[in-house]
């Protein structure tokens, strides 16, 4: 049977066809056409390259691919404020989004304004009708080896893409923690404050439980689907670890939030000790295997992880797709460096049937020269973007 994603039935396909910055980390201004589907940005290290994949993937919600405050974006030596807008267009309309912030009156944090076509709307969840954006940057690369909490946010983040109220959930949570922390260090231990606390957090923790298992079921099951030995980035084998995860497996979400509750009062004495809260979602683990090697993703080789991250990767494209009907943007940070010319063609062969807009940075316009005839090539340079 042809999947939705196969057959395009329905699908959106939505490009960057103009973007324009101001006061935008090293760009004083810049007004960019694009008229290609497959963007490559090459230049120097430092040369502001990842500057303009960041710019897009403010158009998400949350901090973008660098995960930056508000103000690390303004440029140095400007006013303070920045602004990004960008036109997407697909086969059926343009729509003009925007994002930025104003100079900083106060010792107040900034405040992130967004616009559709020139609009006030509450906030970036609103641009999720009309794009989606996925990315992969060379930070991502030991997040198999690294800590669970990097895990955490790149599982988050495959979330956000296709569930735009993930972060407000996530966000939420991480306040409800916080706020139970301070009634534990004021030795409320008994009071009926923490018992609403700890029912808020229990409330939200389902939620995020939730939305995180049935996308990582989503995907796993897209993965298998499509699952090829012989590929260049071979398939992985996904699940969630953590107590709640294990019960949510077994039991319905309200009687899970009961038992979660009971554990978070048994806990208080162990959870005052530490500091923190510990046991919960924010305590969760994705946990990742080599499919053909039938091995743990933190033991395969520095190769092997960056293939199996750019096939996850790939996957969630076509897990976006298929959810949101709109093919996600997908930004690929100095992707092609380390890659040999096999792994190399069979990138650009996998990036040309998601059939989205693909951005890729690179030092090495040679590594690109296998899509340049049908890439729209750029070159850049510190404040500057011309054409190769």
């Amino acid at each position: 049977m042809t999947s939705f994603f196969e057959s395009g039935a329905g699908l959106r396909r939505p490009k960057v066809r103009r973007l324009i910055l101001a006061d935008f980390r090293s760009y004083l201004e810049l007004d960019l056409a694009i008229g290609g589907d497959v963007v490559v940005l090459t230049g120097e290290n430092g040369a502001g390259k990842t500057n303009l994949l960041e710019a897009i993937s403010l158009l998400t919600p949350g901090r973008g691919l660098r995960r930056a405050d508000l103000a690390d974006c303004a440029r140095e030596g400007g006013a303070g404020g920045w602004a990004v807008s960008v036109e997407i267009a697909d086969h059926e309309s343009a729509v003009q989004l925007g994002t930025g912030c104003e100079p900083a009156e106060s010792a107040q944090p900034q405040a992130r304004k967004c616009r559709i076509d020139r609009a006030p709307v509450g906030s970036a969840r609103a641009f999720a009708d009309h794009v989606r954006v996925t990315w992969l940057t060379p930070s991502m690369d030991g997040l198999f080896t690294g800590p669970a909490g990097d895990r955490r946010r790149f599982l988050d983040r495959l979330v956000l893409a296709v569930d735009a109220e993930h972060g407000s959930r996530v966000n939420a949570l991480e306040r409800a923690l916080r706020n139970r922390n301070r009634l534990l260090e004021d030795h409320f231990s008994e009071s009926a404050w923490l018992d609403a606390a700890e029912r808020e957090i229990a409330q939200l923790a389902i939620a995020v439980v939730a939305a995180r298992s049935e996308t990582v079921s989503r995907l796993a099951a897209l993965i298998l689907a499509g699952r090829n030995e012989t590929s260049a980035f071979p398939w992985a084998e996904l699940a969630l670890a953590g107590e709640i995860e294990t019960m949510m497996a077994d039991h319905p979400a309200l009687e899970v939030e009961d038992r979660y509750c009971l554990m978070l009062r048994a806990n208080r004495g162990r959870d005052a000790a530490a500091g923190r809260t510990l046991i919960g979602p924010q305590a969760s683990d994705l946990v990742v295997r080599h499919g053909p090697k039938q091995a743990d993703a933190e033991r395969s080789s520095t190769g092997e992880q960056k293939a199996l991250l750019v096939g996850l990767v790939l996957a969630h494209a076509r897990l976006v797709a298929s959810m949101s009907g709109l093919a996600p943007i997908v930004l690929l940070d100095e992707i092609a460096a380390h890659f040999d010319p096999r792994r190399r063609a069979a990138l650009y062969d996998n990036l040309a049937e998601l059939g989205s807009q693909v951005w890729m940075t690179g030092a090495d316009t040679a590594a690109f020269a296998e899509i340049s005839a049908r890439a729209t090539m750029l070159h850049v340079t510190p404040g500057r973007v011309t054409s190769v």
